[in-house]
Order: C-alpha cells, then sequence, then structure tokens
C-alpha cells in the first residue's frame, strides 16, 4: 500500500481510505455488522490506515464499530470523523448563519460525544459535515476547535465541502486554519481542478476524496436494468432515466481507453490518484470482496498521460443528490 501525506498535517496515510458511511446502516440495506467488521479488518491487514466515518452514520452506529477495530490493532490507524449540523441542513445553504449550524458548544459537545461512540481519548481529523464560505469569520466555531486542539480531543480540522460545490471552501482555505477538506471528485466531477486541488496544493492542505465511484455510477455494474434494495438510498439518486444515461456514458468512456466495463472501478479510482493535491480517496466497502478489488489500487501508480487526457473529455457536470 502506498502513503501519502495528508497536507501539513504531516499524517502518512494510505492511499485507499475506509468510507464508513455504509456500514452505518443509514440508507443502505443489507450491511451486516459481521461482514462490516471483516471488511474494515481485512482493508487493516491489507494496508489501510485511514478511516473515515461520521456522527450522523446510524445515528453513531458507524462510529462504535469503527472504533471497535481501531481499539483492536497495536498499529496506528487514523479516524477522521465528522460534526452534522445543528440545524441538519445537507448541503449548507446560503444565507445561514455559522452558529445555526456549528455554535461552538455544540462542536465540543458533538466532538465529546464522538470520542465516547469510538472509544478513542483523540481524534485524529474532526470535520464539519457541510460547509460555507460565508461562515468564515463568523461565530465562535473557530475557538471551540481550538480549544478541542489544545484540550488533545482533536489533533487536526477539517471540513466536508456541499456535494457539488467544490469551490465553496477556497476562502477557508486561504486563512490557513483548516488542515483537511473531504470533496466529491471522479470522473464525471471534475470541478475540484478549476480552482480547489491548486488552492489546497499552494496552502498544503490535504485532500480526501469522497464518491469516487459515483455512488456505483462508475463501477460499470450499474445497468438499465439494475435493482436497488426498497430501502438503498440509490433507488432515488439512479431514479428515471439516470441508470440509462450513466451506463450509456460508462460504455462511452470503456470504449474510449479501450476498456471492458470491469475495468472500470479501478479506472475510476486511479483517476482520482492520479492528481497530486489527493492525500487519499475513501470508497465505501461493507464487504471483504470489495475491499480487496479497491485495496490493489493503492499502489501509488496513477492513469497513463494518454488516459488522463482522454478523461477530461468525459466531465459531466450534474447533481444527483438534489432535483
Amino acid at each position: 500500500m502506498n502513503h501519502r501525506k495528508l497536507g501539513k498535517t504531516g499524517l502518512n496515510i494510505s492511499e485507499i481510505g475506509y468510507g464508513a458511511w455504509g456500514i452505518g446502516k443509514s440508507g443502505w440495506i443489507g450491511a451486516s455488522d459481521d461482514e462490516s467488521l471483516r471488511a474494515l479488518n481485512r482493508a487493516i491487514e491489507l494496508g489501510l490506515n485511514f478511516i473515515d466515518t461520521a456522527l450522523a452514520y446510524g445515528d453513531g452506529h458507524s462510529e462504535r464499530l469503527v472504533g471497535e477495530v481501531v481499539r483492536a490493532h497495536t498499529q496506528p490507524i487514523y479516524v477522521a470523523t465528522k460534526i452534522p449540523p445543528k440545524n441538519r441542513k445537507w448541503p449548507a445553504p446560503s444565507g445561514i448563519a455559522a452558529d445555526d449550524a456549528f455554535p461552538g458548544d455544540y462542536v465540543i459537545a458533538s466532538t465529546e460525544q464522538s470520542l465516547r461512540n469510538l472509544g478513542l481519548e483523540t481524534i485524529d481529523v474532526q470535520q464539519f459535515h457541510v460547509w460555507s464560505d460565508e461562515w468564515v469569520g463568523q461565530g465562535d466555531w473557530l475557538e471551540a476547535v481550538q480549544k478541542l486542539k489544545e484540550q488533545g480531543k482533536i489533533r487536526y480540522f477539517g471540513v466536508s465541502i456541499n456535494d457539488h460545490q467544490a469551490s465553496n471552501a477556497i476562502r477557508l482555505i486561504e486563512t490557513g486554519v483548516v488542515d483537511s477538506v473531504q470533496v466529491i471528485y471522479n470522473i464525471f466531477d471534475q470541478s475540484p481542478e478549476d480552482a480547489l486541488l491548486q488552492a489546497c496544493e499552494k496552502h498544503n492542505v490535504g485532500v480526501i476524496v469522497r464518491v469516487a465511484l459515483d455512488e456505483g455510477g462508475l463501477t460499470g455494474r450499474i445497468t438499465p436494468d439494475t435493482t436497488f434494495d426498497d430501502s438503498d438510498f440509490r433507488n432515488n439518486y439512479f431514479r428515471g432515466s439516470r441508470k440509462q444515461e450513466v451506463y450509456d456514458r460508462v460504455q462511452t468512456i470503456a470504449s474510449d481507453l479501450g476498456i471492458s466495463a470491469n475495468d472500470m472501478a479501478e479506472t475510476a479510482l486511479r483517476y482520482v490518484l492520479s492528481h497530486p493535491a489527493v492525500s487519499t480517496v475513501i470508497p465505501g466497502m461493507r464487504t471483504v470482496s470489495n475491499v480487496e478489488r479497491n485495496m490493489k489500487v493503492g499502489d501509488g501508480r496513477g492513469l497513463p498521460a494518454e488516459q488522463l487526457a482522454k478523461l477530461k473529455a468525459h466531465r459531466w457536470d450534474r447533481n444527483f443528490y438534489q432535483g
């Protein structure tokens, strides 16, 4: 497993991290705790040392599973979690005050709850689960973050940028107070390349990439006939004609690159890891088979320049979470 620095934190983290939303049993069905634990442990056996979870994933269920696994291992495993906005608005809408989403006392109380769930003394990276650059200079959230650092309850601070709003953290990055950002970045959504990734390189801010596989759309496994369990959020994400649209685009990409649909997941992960600003990518891996497939990609190899150039033409600006 190849490792990269998480920006100025100096943490040496695995290129493939573990996205622990699915194991929280929120928005998915069929996430067996036993299988989730096996998958987490297998990932660690294969060299993974970075896990991203959140207080909101199953109301702490994901954090509790992550903590159970981390405590059972002796080698360093870095844990990032997230504080949900107090007003429970995802994504953060414009015009909302910082104190509506992340008042200082709430930031501290949420962090302490996450520490209890994890069973750990320190969170390596504490993140806000949404962000708006309107909050720079507003409220008392920064004082709370600094206090948590001084108390040793968190080591570093990051934000999870609103879905498909990659530039909505540039002001924060320029202040120097943030250590990492988490962002949607994939073959379809290449918007972080417009300004965010350059800003992160300039200010040495770590980049954690989520949704690199477009919720499964870039795995090559979704066809117009794919069905999901009733409670699976992808029923809404891929509603209407969206499965057909995604399928057609994936077939075009495969044809353009001369690869099979079975190679799409690896290609999608390597596309993200080909950018030098990226610290890690955190696919959801609820099964051992998913772990073993994805972990093979963390070998330090990006895509050939010719393939990268061809993939630029497959940018697709859209938001399947809304509208």
